[in-house]
């Protein structure tokens, strides 16, 4: 136990650290845009970039393992969604946020600073899959269910149009996607920047938890909806417990990817639930109230299967 309290103490502090520097400093959240310009665009990609070039190109093509996350990520996003037209009395838009924090889990800000803390540099390549297509299959339902909804007053060809540019201009998916060619044609960059590449890694996870920590406390608390428990619960418990049964159904997965995969899955919501939410006018404030207490309750639920991993409660052979 004190193995994991090591592990997950210094992760969770970073966040508490922002969260308290946000609500102790009455600073603008306008303020926070450099530093989220930092991570988004600069420091997480090149950790990407830089780590992945590096890894063996047979150990990227791994469709099996992608196939299997990415339509875990959709069948609980399914639930929830199913949970949100119940719950919203059949508003897709509202159901379409609900499914998105039921199963958009924080992989960029939280996920590489958990999996390489816990499992270290041979997590990398499973965490940029992951975090690759996990965003580009939200890039693709989100629009396509707020034109649904009616949110969206743009033709079908239009939809179509910003999901592919969404999907192929956002940073972490282009890291990926460079670092893949990268391994693929074993391209060495030059040392000069290659130790700029390894500066900015350095820096990825640190800013990246305490910016997040920062955003969270400047986002208002909405009214707390009657359907958060139980799309939490999908969220933080069944997600990472249906990817682990499904890669051990499948079988013939290095346990530390099948480990990879339960902690990106066992994250809370992604703050982009929020971001989302805001763009479309849709379950704002509420949305606000799914990443401040899915946070907050991950630091149980997260810690719980960080010791499940490493004390061997789960089989992962």
């Amino acid at each position: 136990m004190l193995n994991v309290v090591t592990l997950a103490l210094p992760f969770f502090g970073l966040i508490l650290l922002g969260f308290g520097a946000g609500k102790l400093r009455n600073l603008p959240e306008s303020g926070l845009a450099w530093m989220n310009f930092f991570v988004v665009y600069l420091a997480l990609p090149a950790l990407f970039f830089r780590l992945l070039s590096e890894t063996p190109f047979e150990e990227l093509a791994n469709l099996s393992f992608v196939g299997a996350t990415t339509f875990t990520t959709y069948i609980v996003f399914a639930i929830s969604f199913c949970i949100g037209v119940v719950a919203t009395r059949g508003n897709i838009g509202e159901s379409t946020i609900l499914g998105i924090a039921g199963a958009y889990s924080n992989v960029g800000y939280m996920g590489p600073g958990l999996t390489l803390a816990v499992l270290g540099e041979q997590a990398t390549v499973p965490t940029a899959l992951i975090l690759a297509f996990d965003n580009a299959l939200m890039f693709i339902l989100a629009p396509l269910l707020m034109a649904l909804a009616g949110t969206e007053n743009e033709t079908f060809a239009g939809t179509l149009k910003k999901i592919v540019f969404r999907i192929f201009t956002h940073p972490f998916i282009l890291a990926t996607i460079a670092g893949v060619l990268a391994a693929a044609m074993k391209f060495q960059p030059p040392t000069a920047i290659d130790t700029m590449l390894r500066y900015l890694s350095n820096a990825a996870a640190p800013c990246a938890l305490f910016a997040m920590g920062v955003s969270i406390a400047l986002r208002p608390v909405g009214r707390i909806p009657l359907e958060l428990p139980l799309v939490l619960s999908i969220k933080l418990i069944l997600h990472p417990i249906l990817v682990f049964l499904l890669l051990m159904w499948l079988g013939g997965f290095d346990p530390n990817w099948v480990a990879t995969a339960v902690l990106m899955a066992c994250l809370p919501p992604a703050t982009n639930v929020f971001i989302i939410a805001q763009q479309y006018g849709t379950y704002v404030h509420r949305a606000s109230s799914f990443v401040l207490i899915g946070t907050a309750v991950s630091i149980v639920t997260v810690t719980g299967f960080i010791w499940a991993i490493t004390s061997g409660f789960l089989p992962l052979r």
